[in-house]
C-alpha cells in the first residue's frame, strides 16, 4: 500500500484507525454535550437524540470547510519534524493518538466533560516540544503563533459562552414575564412527560444546531489528524493536493516575485533580510518547478514533499516579513500578496473526500453509544437545581452561535467547555453562583487545567520511547 513494506503499511492501517477511535470517542465524549439537554427534558427519547445528533454531526463534518483541519496541521510543522526516515513519522503519530485517546476514556470513564480539543492540540504540542529536545533538531518544531491563536480560542469561548448565556436567560425571563408561559420556561421537567410543543421544537432546533457546529469544528480535527498521518508517513501521495491544476498557483508565484523585490530591504533588520532573502529563493525555486506543468502529480514523487515544504516556509517567511512596521508595503498590495498567498496555499491545505467521510462516519457512529454519563453530569450535578428548559435552551444557543464562529474563522474550540460554561452560566442567572455545584464544577476545573500539561507530558515521553524503538 503506497509503496510501502508490509510492516509499515500494517502501522500506517493501525495509525488511521487510532485516528477514527479517536473521533469515535470524541463523539460519544463531546457529543453528549448537545444531547443533554433534549434527553434531560424529555424533548426526544434517548436512542432517536444520539441518531439525530449523530446524523447532523456527520453533515457537519463535510458541510463546515477544512479550516479548523488545515489550523490543527499548521500547529505541528510537519515539514520541520519529518525526515526520510518513515518510523519517526510513524512514532510522532503513534505518541499523540494514544496520549489522546487514553485521556478522553479517562475522562468519560470518570463522568468528567472534559474537552477533546484540549487534549489533540495537548498532544501536538507535547510531541513538537519532545522533538526539539532531540540532539541535531533544527528548526521550530511548534507554530507558536498558530499556538497562541489557538490558545486564546480555548480560553476566551469557555468565558464568552458563561456570560452571554447569563445575558440571554436575562432576556428571556424579561420578555416572558408577563406572558402566560413564562414560568413554564423556568421550570424542572417533569419525568417522562415532553414540555409543551413550541419549547419541544425550539430545544430540539438548539440541538441540531449544536450538533452540526461540532461536527464542523471537532470533526475537523479529527481530519486534520488524519491528514497529519498521511503527510508524515506517505507525503509522496498526500504532501499535495494532486486534483487541484496549477495554473493558478504559477501565476501568483509570479506576483508574490514581484511583491517580494517591491519590498525595500535596507529598513530591514539583519535577521528580516535574511528571511526576505530565503522566501525569494523558495518562490524562485517554486515558480520553475510549476512553470508549464500541467497537473501536480506531474511532479516527482520524491520531490513533492520538498514542493510542500517551500510552500509552507515560504508562506510563514513572507507573512512574519509583512507584518513589520517598517515593510514598504501599501495596504493594497499587501491584501493582493495575502490573496496569492492563499491561492498557493491551495496546493498544501486540503482533505480528500474519503478523508471526510470516514471521519463523518466515526463521529456519527461515536455519537450514538456511551452518552449517559455526561449527559447525568450536564443535567443534574453542573447546577444544584435540575435543568430547565429555558437554561438547556439558553446554554445550547450560545454554544451552537459560539462554535459556529470559530468554524468560521478556522479556531478549534471546545464543544464540552462552552456549553457546560453555558449551563453554569444559566445556573448562576437563576440564584447566583451558590446555585452552582461545587464539586463538578472543581472536577471540571482541575480536568481543564490539568489536561494541557498531563496530555504534553505523556506525549512527549511517549514519542521520544518510540522514537528509541523504532
Amino acid at each position: 500500500m503506497f509503496e510501502l513494506d508490509f510492516a509499515y503499511s500494517a502501522l500506517l492501517i493501525v495509525c488511521l484507525f487510532a485516528a477514527c477511535s479517536f473521533e469515535f470517542v470524541n463523539g460519544f465524549h463531546d457529543t453528549a454535550n448537545a444531547v443533554a439537554t433534549v434527553i434531560y427534558t424529555n424533548s426526544l427519547r434517548p436512542w432517536i437524540a444520539v441518531i439525530w445528533s449523530g446524523f447532523w454531526n456527520f453533515l457537519g463534518v463535510f458541510a463546515g470547510g477544512i479550516a479548523v483541519a488545515v489550523g490543527i496541521i499548521n500547529l505541528l510543522p510537519v515539514e520541520t519534524l519529518v525526515d526520510q526516515n518513515i518510523a519517526h513519522s510513524i512514532a510522532m503519530v503513534l505518541a499523540l493518538l494514544l496520549t489522546a485517546i487514553f485521556w478522553n476514556l479517562l475522562t468519560w470513564y470518570l463522568g468528567i466533560p472534559c474537552s477533546s480539543s484540549h487534549t489533540l492540540i495537548g498532544s501536538i504540542l507535547g510531541v513538537g516540544l519532545a522533538y526539539s529536545l532531540l540532539p541535531g533538531s533544527a528548526g521550530e518544531a511548534v507554530n507558536w503563533g498558530k499556538a497562541q491563536e489557538i490558545g486564546m480560542s480555548l480560553l476566551v469561548s469557555p468565558l464568552f459562552g458563561f456570560s452571554m448565556t447569563i445575558i440571554l436567560m436575562y432576556v428571556i425571563r424579561t420578555t416572558t414575564k408577563k406572558t402566560s408561559y413564562g414560568d413554564s420556561l423556568f421550570k424542572e421537567p417533569k419525568k417522562n412527560s415532553p414540555p409543551p410543543t413550541w419549547i419541544r421544537g425550539i430545544l430540539i432546533i438548539t440541538c441540531t444546531l449544536v450538533s452540526f457546529f461540532h461536527g464542523s469544528n471537532d470533526g475537523q480535527k479529527g481530519v486534520g489528524l488524519v491528514m497529519l498521518i498521511l503527510i508524515g508517513i506517505v507525503p509522496a501521495y498526500f504532501a499535495l493536493n494532486q486534483s487541484l491544476l496549477p495554473d493558478k498557483i504559477s501565476g501568483s508565484l509570479t506576483r508574490i516575485d514581484h511583491a517580494i523585490t517591491s519590498i525595500d530591504s535596507s529598513h530591514l533588520s539583519a535577521t528580516d533580510r535574511v528571511l526576505l532573502l530565503d522566501a525569494a529563493v523558495m518562490n524562485q525555486r517554486l515558480q520553475k518547478r510549476f512553470s508549464g506543468l500541467r497537473e501536480i502529480s506531474a511532479i516527482p514523487k520524491s520531490e513533492r514533499f520538498l514542493v510542500r515544504k517551500d510552500i509552507m516556509m515560504m508562506y510563514r517567511a513572507i507573512n512574519d516579513i509583512v507584518k513589520k512596521e517598517d515593510v514598504t508595503l501599501s495596504e493594497h498590495a499587501k491584501g493582493a500578496l495575502a490573496a496569492d498567498l492563499k491561492e498557493v496555499r491551495k496546493a498544501t491545505d486540503y482533505a480528500p473526500n474519503w478523508v471526510l467521510l470516514m471521519i463523518s462516519i466515526s463521529l456519527g457512529l461515536g455519537t450514538m453509544i456511551g452518552w449517559k454519563r455526561i449527559v447525568k453530569t450536564v443535567g443534574e450535578k453542573i447546577g444544584k437545581e435540575h435543568l430547565t428548559y429555558a437554561q438547556g435552551a439558553s446554554a445550547e444557543l450560545v454554544a451552537a452561535s459560539t462554535i459556529g464562529l470559530s468554524s468560521y474563522f478556522g479556531l478549534p474550540v471546545s464543544t464540552t467547555h462552552v456549553l457546560s460554561s453555558g449551563i453554569a452560566g444559566s445556573m448562576v442567572a437563576n440564584k447566583g453562583v451558590k446555585n452552582l455545584q461545587p464539586d463538578t464544577v472543581r472536577n471540571i476545573l482541575i480536568a481543564w487545567f490539568l489536561t494541557l500539561p498531563v496530555v504534553m507530558v505523556m506525549a512527549g515521553t511517549l514519542f521520544l520511547m518510540f522514537r528509541a524503538i523504532f
